[in-house]
């Protein structure tokens, strides 16, 4: 029970770090909104909501700024419906038992006067239509779209030897195959994304959107694979020793992708529902969240950066780890990863490229 409170409070770190990096743009969107909306409700999806606490927190954010906004122009503050999303499979227990407090604290800090928020779930891939068409005025999506739908099928050919044989994700290593076979799944993905969304987005609606990307149009940069070449050596090593089969690690690779900017911007174009109006990218250390957190609740700790990384990594990951090798080997996996990113650090700060995009749909 500690070890899952331990990884559920890294990844509420993490989650809750990537939000307030776009905090200013989805400021500003927000605002945008609330400035020309006539309607007399506000309809909101948060897409890959996941189980934590952290939608909440930004529907919070979404209250405020549309009560400031609407006091400022001297309107009636809309109420809001907001549509919390994530796959079927997700455990939205924590939200649902969050809702009550939720709601209380609402009405304690706005008054009994202020216009009701309506929450409820949207289970689904959205990677395909969720909600109406144009029944939405505001998409808010954190630290998702780097997650595929699925495997590139080029991948999964059972031909001998594998084609991304030893790899987890694209490698310096990897024939070039492969990343095509990611570029083309990403390309299919996103134009999927955006294509669902422009038919349930309202005219002069607007979306904001973060996730992993790369600075570089290099797929093959440490800064956007070594997560992945460090899980793999740690797995590769256990091979060595015959705590796992050797196999295994060839048949596994990873439903991610961090896209360039360029294919990006690329997607978007060819879509041609939105305009991209705002991209930013930031740089995060890759233990910068558990910094941050003990820095919040003024905790002095002993941890190398090494446990710090493999604590949030852990947190992301070891699902689907443990659906291909076994929950029995992932402490010894991740001791392992653990001391091969200690390494790593010690010769090269490495960062994460986090992109915010706030995109408005065309009228």
């Amino acid at each position: 029970m500690l070890l899952l409170e331990i990884k559920s409070v890294s990844l509420i770190h993490l989650q809750s770090k990537i939000i307030s990096l776009a905090r200013t743009v989805r400021k500003e969107a927000i605002q945008d909104i609330c400035s020309s909306i006539t309607t007399q409700s506000l309809s909101v999806a948060e897409l890959g909501c996941s189980c934590g606490p952290t939608a909440l927190s930004v529907i919070t954010e979404l209250i405020d700024e549309n009560d400031d906004k609407c006091q400022s122009l001297c309107r009636p503050t809309p109420q809001i419906q907001v549509f919390l999303n994530d796959l079927p499979e997700n455990d939205f227990t924590n939200i649902f038992s969050a809702l009550p407090g939720f709601y209380k604290k609402v009405r304690e800090t706005k008054g009994d006067k202020f216009p009701h928020c309506f929450v409820s779930v949207t289970p689904g891939s959205f990677y395909g239509r969720l909600f109406p068409s144009k029944s939405l005025q505001f998409i808010h999506s954190s630290s998702s779209l780097h997650w595929l739908s699925q495997v590139p099928l080029e991948l999964k050919e059972p031909i001998v030897p594998p084609l991304n044989k030893g790899k987890l994700y694209i490698s310096k290593t990897s024939p070039p195959n492969v990343y095509h076979a990611y570029l083309a799944q990403f390309q299919r993905d996103f134009s999927q994304f955006l294509q669902s969304r422009s038919a349930e987005v309202a005219p002069g609606g607007r979306m904001v959107l973060s996730f992993v990307g790369r600075p570089t149009a290099d797929p093959t940069t440490e800064e956007a694979t070594h997560q992945w070449e460090l899980i793999a050596q740690a797995l590769h090593s256990m091979a060595a020793e015959g705590l796992i089969d050797g196999d295994e690690i060839d048949s596994l690779d990873v439903p991610y992708y961090s896209p360039s900017t360029e294919e990006l911007t690329l997607e978007i174009e060819r879509e041609g529902s939105f305009v991209l109006d705002h991209l930013e990218i930031f740089q995060v250390d890759w233990d910068a969240t558990e910094r941050a957190a003990e820095q919040q609740h003024g905790t002095r700790t002993l941890l190398t950066r090494g446990r710090r990384v493999a604590k949030t990594i852990r947190a992301v990951v070891e699902s689907m780890l443990t659906d291909h090798f076994g929950h029995g080997v992932m402490n010894e996996l991740f001791q392992r990863y653990e001391e091969l990113v200690e390494e790593h650090l010690l010769r090269k700060n490495t960062q994460y490229s986090n992109f915010v995009l706030s995109l408005l749909r065309k009228h």
